[in-house]
């Protein structure tokens, strides 16, 4: 079997099965969609649900104060971003437990299936982004919602871009974990639904109080979450601490779950 090193594969490597990973990213997307009534639509479908819900029961209902933004964008905001790292960090946290067979007999760089589980999920993230720039337009054009200067513009995909290297580091360290404990795909599962809350999908920062805003901002996906929202709608909270914080807190752990995935695959292998 080939043993891989702390550091794993080089990017040469990685670069030689770069149509593999395409090929991969195709291949979920059919199995997903390939048989179902409505394709790819579902897609949209999801966050669109979902945000009926959320206007409903935290707009309506609940009453929290989505601040100068209307709550469809700026739950839709919320619903769009954090789809891309529930959906890549979940996928990615079952890397070894899905493909223990296919790793055991064929040799290829292993970082290839969490990468082009991101690169799906990316491609998913893209569509639904899409429906929320339409929905953008719509308000703009008929509403008059003010939109950020140019330059703010391009920290949006700084936002993504981070928060898939969240997903990723993450996925990658639990990869590890539920290879070896099977009932931590369990936990998993129930923590994901908590963590939403610690994020700020439905509420703004400002809205926490503040003997509690600390909590919530020990989080490192709220200050992309809050920088998305400013960056496209105009209001959120961030500052350059909490940012660097964030981009720290990512790089460090991205280079600690790497190290961690390929050194423990060839242990992980001979046992699953």
């Amino acid at each position: 079997m080939h043993k891989t090193s702390w550091w794993g594969t080089s990017f040469q490597d990685l670069w030689a099965y770069r149509h593999l990973a395409i090929g991969l990213v195709r291949r979920d997307f059919l199995l997903v969609y390939q048989q179902t009534i409505l394709g790819p639509f579902w897609v949209l479908l999801q966050p669109l649900l979902t945000l009926v819900t959320y206007v409903v029961v935290f707009g309506k209902v609940v009453g929290i104060s989505t601040g100068g933004v209307p709550p469809v964008l700026f739950y839709l905001a919320g619903i769009v971003l954090w789809n891309l790292f529930n959906d890549s960090f979940t996928g990615i946290s079952s890397t070894f437990r899905d493909n223990a067979q296919v790793f055991s007999k064929v040799y290829f760089p292993r970082l290839i299936i969490p990468v082009a589980r991101l690169g799906g999920y990316l491609f998913h993230f893209g569509i639904q982004f899409g429906l929320l720039i339409l929905v953008l337009g719509y308000y703009v054009l008929f509403h008059h919602v003010a939109v950020p200067s140019g330059r703010w513009l391009l920290l949006v995909p700084v936002a993504i871009l981070l928060v898939g290297a969240l997903s990723l580091a993450l996925g990658l360290f639990f990869s590890v974990m539920t290879a070896k404990y099977r009932d931590m795909s369990h936990l998993l599962s129930l923590g994901i639904r908590l963590f939403m809350f610690l994020t700020p999908v439905i509420y703004p920062v400002s809205y926490v109080a503040e003997k509690w805003r600390w909590l919530v901002q020990l989080n490192p996906l709220t200050p992309l979450f809050e920088l998305f929202r400013r960056a496209l709608l105009g209001q959120g909270t961030v500052s350059v601490p909490q940012f660097a914080y964030c981009f720290t807190f990512t790089s460090v752990l991205l280079l600690a779950a790497l190290l961690i995935f390929n050194k423990q695959g060839d242990k992980l292998i001979d046992i699953l």
